[in-house]
């Protein structure tokens, strides 16, 4: 790994580090390379990158990560369920839109829900991210259909018996600020992740993998986890995005909290089309380095969901080192598209210096696209952003949460690419 563009050396050592009052101290460690292919051939340029080394990555990680999504004939429709032009007291266009999956024999709906700001003359960019507990969550609006599918037992949120009732509605509304983001100029679309998979260890006999194998069958060691699943979902709500005339497609924002958070990356190095893709707290799997051994670690993170990564993952419990790729490769793969990846001080688990240093580390790629990078490895101050060239983050106060304020750095980002674009 090359510790900046002046100096080469292949050997990364981080000393003792101030981690902005966290109480945090980087051991040393290896990255792996990001500009040496394979054959140990020196990328120098941004043809090199996406014919050769770009590519090499993204199989790294279809192979020991997430695992990839199995080539299949599945087909895919699109049908509008709600329009109501007058939503929200006037101030939103409200859809509901139903994605159809289906192999020929059985079937599986995912529930699209948008909000595009009624002011609007023109197609407008949108923020597309999962929710965790059902649409009716996000807002109180009583027109909102309430998922039919598994939701986790919760009982903050009402939910028993793991299914969401009425009493469901807006509970998670303080995570999307939806009339502040209209207002902002921006439309949302969320999708329930359940739809996709119920994120629970059951051998992968209920979600989307049921159309992709067969009762008893499951995937190879290779083949997708729920997060692979769940990116597959928001590919194609891209599809759909792209059909709608309301919305720019060119100016769409993939978006994710927590293991959400990792999707969303996931996605954004998977599909090219997202114009951005943002990690909101991701930590382990998503934008914190697995080397660094700060918060949740491979093992810790197998352990519990099991079924999140592909099974050859599970080879690299306690054995960072021996992972082919870190996760400042991750975001490489987004380049040289805008990236943003925001942290909270309390949420160590995520290890948010690690977080930071993967954009950081990835700067390298970015630099051959021509884009600035980030000059230092010290953490912004705290509930400031930093944003140089097409990267964003910030930490902020609190915990492990989707806030206003990461809402509104997030917007202050995507403004600097889309307005008056």
């Amino acid at each position: 790994m090359k510790t900046s563009i002046i100096n080469f050396s292949v050997f990364l050592l981080i000393g003792m580090i101030n981690f902005n009052g966290l109480g945090q101290i980087d051991q040393s460690y290896d990255l792996p390379e990001l500009l040496i292919s394979n054959e140990g051939v020196n990328i120098q340029n941004e043809v090199q990158w996406n014919n050769i080394r770009r590519l090499e990555i993204l199989e790294l990680y279809k192979n020991f990560v997430y695992g990839r999504i199995p080539d299949n004939n599945i087909s895919v429709s699109f049908k509008l369920k709600k329009l109501n032009v007058n939503a929200l007291k006037g101030r939103a266009i409200q859809k509901e839109v139903i994605v159809t999956f289906t192999n020929g024999i059985e079937t599986l709906d995912m529930n699209m829900l948008i909000f595009l700001p009624k002011k609007s003359v023109k197609p407008v960019p949108v923020f597309l991210g999962m929710n965790f507990y059902g649409n009716q969550t996000i807002h109180l609006d009583s027109s909102i259909t309430i998922t039919p599918n598994y939701v986790r037992n919760s009982t903050k949120f009402l939910i028993s018996n793991n299914k969401a009732t009425e009493k469901t509605r807006g509970v998670r509304a303080e995570r999307w600020p939806v009339e502040h983001i209209l207002e902002r100029g921006y439309g949302l679309a969320t999708i329930y992740y359940g739809d996709l998979d119920p994120d629970f260890d059951d051998g992968f006999q209920n979600g989307i993998h049921k159309l992709f194998y067969k009762d008893g069958v499951k995937p190879k060691a290779d083949e997708m986890g729920s997060i692979s699943a769940w990116a597959y979902g928001l590919i194609k709500a891209m599809d759909y995005l792209e059909t709608d005339k309301d919305i720019d497609k060119k100016k769409v924002v993939v978006m994710g909290h927590s293991r959400l958070g990792k999707t969303a990356l996931w996605a954004g190095a998977l599909d090219q089309r997202f114009a951005i893709a943002i990690s909101n707290d991701s930590g382990c799997g998503g934008a914190a380095l697995f080397r660094r051994n700060h918060g949740e670690s491979i093992k810790s993170i197998n352990k519990h969901f099991p079924h999140w990564f592909c099974r050859n993952f599970h080879q690299f419990d306690d054995k960072e080192e021996q992972l082919p790729i870190d996760q400042h490769m991750l975001i490489s793969l987004i380049a040289p598209r805008p990236v943003y990846v925001a942290s909270a001080v309390e949420d160590k688990w995520a290890d948010p210096k690690g977080e930071y240093l993967s954009l950081f580390y990835a700067g390298e790629v970015y630099s051959l696209f021509g884009q600035e990078s980030f000059k230092s490895k010290e953490l912004p101050e705290i509930d400031r952003s930093r944003m140089t060239g097409n990267m964003g983050y910030h930490i902020r106060s609190g915990t492990h949460n989707l806030t206003l304020f990461d809402w509104e750095r997030y917007m202050d980002f995507a403004d600097q690419f889309f307005k008056n674009h």
